[in-house]
């Protein structure tokens, strides 16, 4: 009795033992988390990359520059320099035009027929709305992307400056 007694208890003291040593080691934060980190995550794509994440680790991996990401604009482009420990750059203008002011999309609702496609092309799942009813925008989850733009058939979506939070 006194075995097993004494042997539950070596073996609980081990397994306390390997739960310290493993919780303890520190999460090592990759490179790519960083970066994403300082992006604006407006997964508006004129990076040319499918949104901020696959963006991050193409800057990680070498392949992309510091300076494709006209919603960050100069200030993301000085951090991320800063981060990479290269110069910093202008964000290139092929990549767009850098706004003066964050935007938020706004659709006039006496125009829209309520198709649908503004929804579909949205990537933060800002636009609500049902089929053939008008659809509205959802400013606080509105990054500005303008990618329901394009797809909108009677052209109702158009920008407008990002409501200001109190804080």
């Amino acid at each position: 009795m006194i075995t097993a007694l004494v042997t539950i208890m070596v073996l609980a003291a081990l397994a306390g033992l390997a739960t310290v040593v493993t919780a303890g080691a520190p999460e090592e934060i990759s490179l790519a988390d960083r970066i994403d980190a300082l992006l604006p995550q407006t997964q508006c794509r004129r990076c040319t990359f499918a949104g901020c994440r696959p963006y991050a680790e193409a800057i990680a991996q070498g392949a992309a520059d510091i300076n494709q990401c006209p919603p960050g604009g100069e200030r993301t482009a000085k951090a991320l320099a800063r981060l990479m420990g290269v110069a910093p750059k202008p964000v290139g203008k092929e990549f767009g035009v850098v706004p003066d002011h964050p935007a938020v999309a706004f659709i006039e609702e006496e125009a829209c027929i309520g198709c649908t496609k503004c929804i579909q092309a949205c990537p933060v799942d800002a636009i609500v709305g049902a089929s053939r009813h008008m659809h509205t925008v959802i400013a606080a989850d509105c990054t500005g992307c303008e990618l329901c733009i394009p797809p909108c058939p009677v052209d109702c979506i158009i920008m407008r400056p990002a409501p200001t939070v109190a804080r």
